[in-house]
């Protein structure tokens, strides 16, 4: 019993020892949760106050499940096999397959993951010729699953319109094509579970008595379905412990809901909340300053992470001119970290989109280190970006069969693989490309006219943007090709858009290095158009650098990837108004509150030294941005902070804004345009002049941190009148 309990401090101790009744446990990042459940449930078996299968532990991810039966089994000289640990997800999927003839589902019923539920849906509404352009499929997979979760059947959804009664009824249909081919998807686990208990006072009581203990991990992250199925299970003598923290709640787009845990110490009943706050893996600085940016968020149960390692380094916090000055010095920080002994898999680079992702990975690319974008994909292989390339290659040379096959039928067009197989069989025939053999042999009918119609886009774009310069060019091609138009009707569509304006700066940068002889070395850069030049810089860039598995490599991520790991270095990069916070959460009821989580979330995975960037100007989503400073920065204590920039001053030269020549009778702040001045507040030095020709003018800044930030503010407002 001592060695079980061993090195817990005070609250863990209370936790973990906490008498048979609900309990929530607020447990801070880097508290020790995991090792607080893994006692509970040994503790709980070991004094004989249940036995191995009298609890149920519910965990967020099947290695969590691993991992928490693991700890068991080399505490106690138990079998954990066939305790109730799992997802929500799994354990609902083992008491369906116990109970299958009451859930109506033969034993052998097959579980659709996303990509089968989506052919699934596909082929429901071809059966019932629902209209996929103006229910494109992913809006309906969404509109299924989101509607599951809250616990509803097609039955049960309020139709408003004759929009929202079509895609009802697509619905009732795909619920139908599932119970006849005895498949179900993730969503129909825990709804079936739900029904199948609720239906069934008898089964009900079976598993209320059984389950004494209920251990719930992760207990920020439940939806309202699954808080109802745990609600459900509980009984008069049920101890319901549920481990969780407010402020790391950060999938409120994925359904869920951060009032669960307030609504938890109410509904079950809890007596006492303990709160986990010594943490064991951050320095002090990193914790001060996650305290006081989270402590912004109202309704927050409270807590305060705290360390007995002493304060640390400070928090590094870079000012960059450009998105490439940042990303140059995200690199030498990451070089200079190496060579002090850091593995670079101890180093994590995060950013809140992945679009932002491009400027980070040509860097390193170009400085040949070793990366990999941990829970995705790099920018040249994420499937968007692909497609606006295979519409490039085909305006590049439209004999490429796997460009043409590609996009023939994406954005979909009604060209079906039957059409298909029936030109790669004529191709075959004639020894040709599939392009040339659509044009020589074109088919008839509705197919036919649909690939005709493909072929004189793809002729069309190449000679509307003859004479255009790269940038131009793919820009042309993007909006064109119809890849916008078909993001945007799917529910997590943005990214993708985003992804594919970021390929036009792609391209930008592309053409003021000039890397054409550095990275193709095979041909002069006269001798290679820049198009090709740039497909096949995509394909380099897309193939080299990709740490193979087991290599020592830098990990790339968004800040959501980043939830439950930890490193010894953390570079957060794009702290900007707009980009983190997203400029979409500030229109959102608790966006701004979720962005925050997010931000604290971020921080707390570094252990030893934290490093958090952002930049004046940035090539982002097709457009440049003039920033300022993401407020995020100022809600944490300075002393926590050590402020460096590029020359490691405080005051540098920078290039602001070009402004149209109609501009320049305009004034900045009070200043009329070509007068130097200097600002009572900030004290900065303006100069505005035109340039050679007269036709522009261009303002160089002498700039301090503050006055950067109200010079960019004045030039977005003389960019908007």
């Amino acid at each position: 019993m001592n060695s079980i309990l061993e090195g817990l401090n005070k609250e863990q101790l209370e936790a973990t020892t906490f008498p048979s009744s609900s309990s929530l446990i607020l447990a801070g990042a880097g508290s020790g949760k995991t090792r607080v459940l893994t006692t509970r449930i040994a503790w709980l078996i070991q004094t004989g106050q249940i036995n191995p299968f009298q609890l149920m532990a519910v965990t967020f991810t099947n290695k969590a499940a691993r991992e928490m039966l693991v700890r068991i089994s080399s505490m106690l000289p138990i079998n954990t096999r066939g305790m109730w640990v799992g997802t929500f997800h799994g354990l609902c999927n083992r008491m369906l397959r116990s109970h299958h003839q009451e859930a109506k589902l033969p034993q052998t019923f097959q579980i659709l993951d996303s990509a089968d539920q989506l052919s699934m849906i596909k082929r429901v509404m071809k059966s019932i010729a629902a209209d996929e352009n103006k229910y494109p499929y992913r809006q309906v997979q969404y509109f299924i699953n989101s509607n599951k979760e809250e616990g509803l059947r097609a039955s049960q959804v309020d139709v408003i319109d004759e929009f929202s009664r079509n895609l009802v009824d697509i619905y009732e249909q795909y619920d139908r094509a599932c119970q006849r081919e005895g498949v179900v998807d993730f969503s129909e686990l825990l709804l079936r579970s739900f029904e199948l208990l609720s239906g069934n006072e008898r089964l009900l009581e079976h598993y209320r008595s059984r389950f004494r203990h209920i251990l719930v991990d992760e207990f920020q992250d439940t939806n309202k379905l699954q808080y109802a199925w745990l609600r459900l299970l509980k009984s008069v003598s049920t101890a319901v412990m549920a481990v969780g923290d407010d402020d790391q709640s950060i999938y409120a787009f994925r359904g869920a809901r951060t009032g669960n845990m307030l609504d938890f110490e109410k509904d079950f009943g809890v007596q006492k909340i303990i709160r986990l706050e010594q943490n064991y893996r951050s320095h002090g600085n990193i914790l001060d300053a996650a305290n006081a940016l989270i402590s912004n968020n109202d309704a927050r149960l409270g807590k305060n992470l705290w360390t007995d390692e002493g304060k640390g380094e400070p928090i590094r916090l870079y000012s960059a001119a450009t998105d490439s000055e940042e990303a140059s010095f995200l690199l030498e920080e990451v070089q200079t970290l190496a060579r002090e002994g850091i593995a670079l898999n101890e180093i994590a680079l995060l950013y809140r989109s992945n679009a932002q992702s491009r400027i980070l990975e040509h860097t390193l690319f170009k400085a040949g280190m070793s990366y990999r974008v941990y829970g995705g994909l790099r920018f040249f292989e994420r499937q968007e970006v692909k497609h606006a390339l295979a519409y490039l290659r085909l305006i590049a040379n439209p004999n490429d069969d796997g460009a043409f096959l590609r996009v023939v039928n994406f954005p979909t067009r009604g060209i079906g693989n039957r059409t298909l197989e029936s030109i790669q069989d004529i191709s075959k025939q004639s020894g040709t490309s599939l392009w040339q053999a659509t044009c020589s042999f074109p088919p008839s009918g509705r197919a036919g006219a649909s690939l005709s119609s493909f072929v004189s886009l793809i002729e069309n774009i190449k000679l509307q943007t003859e004479g255009f310069n790269l940038p131009d060019l793919i820009e042309h091609v993007i909006e064109s090709s119809g890849l916008i138009q078909h993001y945007q009707k799917e529910r997590e569509g943005q990214d993708r858009i985003e992804n594919l304006k970021e390929l036009v700066n792609a391209s930008t940068t592309f053409v003021k290095e000039e890397v054409v002889v550095e990275e193709t070395n095979e041909v002069e850069a006269s001798e290679m158009d820049p198009l090709t030049a740039f497909l096949a810089h995509a394909s380099l860039e897309a193939g080299d650098n990709q740490a193979q598995a087991g290599e020592d490599a830098l990990q790339l991520m968004t800040v959501h990837s980043a939830k439950g790991l930890e490193f010894n270095s953390v570079f957060i990069s794009g702290l900007e108004e707009g980009i983190f916070p997203h400029e979409n959460s500030l229109n959102e009821q608790g966006g701004l509150e979720e962005e925050r989580r997010l931000m604290y979330v971020a921080m707390t995975r570094a252990r030893r030294r934290l490093y958090l960037s952002y930049s004046q100007i940035r090539m982002l989503h097709g457009q440049t941005r003039y920033n300022v400073e993401s407020r995020f920065v100022e809600e944490i204590p300075s002393e926590t902070l050590k402020r460096i920039n590029s020359k490691d001053k405080e005051s540098t030269n920078t290039v602001m804004p070009r402004i149209p020549n109609r501009r320049m009778a305009a004034t900045i702040g009070g200043f009329r345009i070509g007068q130097q001045v200097s600002h009572p507040k900030f004290g900065i030095g303006v100069i505005v002049q035109a340039d050679g020709n007269g036709q522009d003018a261009m303002v160089q800044v002498n700039f301090s941190h503050e006055g950067l930030k109200w010079l960019a503010l004045e030039f977005a407002k003389l960019s908007a009148a």
